[in-house]
């Protein structure tokens, strides 16, 4: 008990000029507007992002079990296929 009174005892004294918030994220304070993002270019990259996740739920591609490149190829297109189909 003493000591969390200490503590409470102890707290820094706020800083002048600028606000918490600024003090504890400097990086805000400094943030410059995002660049723009095409909107189609992300829907093409989120195709991608998605069916690649979709491909890695297949145990086969996920941990590239097959040893050669052509039957690891194989492997990812007959489960795009299958993919696709249902």
């Amino acid at each position: 008990m003493r000591r969390r009174r200490r503590l409470r005892q102890r707290r820094p004294a706020p800083l002048p000029d600028r606000t918490w918030d600024d003090a504890r994220h400097p990086e805000r304070s400094r943030a410059q507007a995002c660049p723009s993002v095409d909107p189609e270019a992300y829907k093409l990259r989120n195709l991608i992002e998605r069916m690649s996740c979709r491909l890695k739920d297949w145990r086969r591609i996920a941990t590239r079990y097959d040893k050669l490149a052509t039957n690891f190829a194989a492997a990812v297109a007959l489960a795009a296929i299958v993919l696709w189909w249902t």
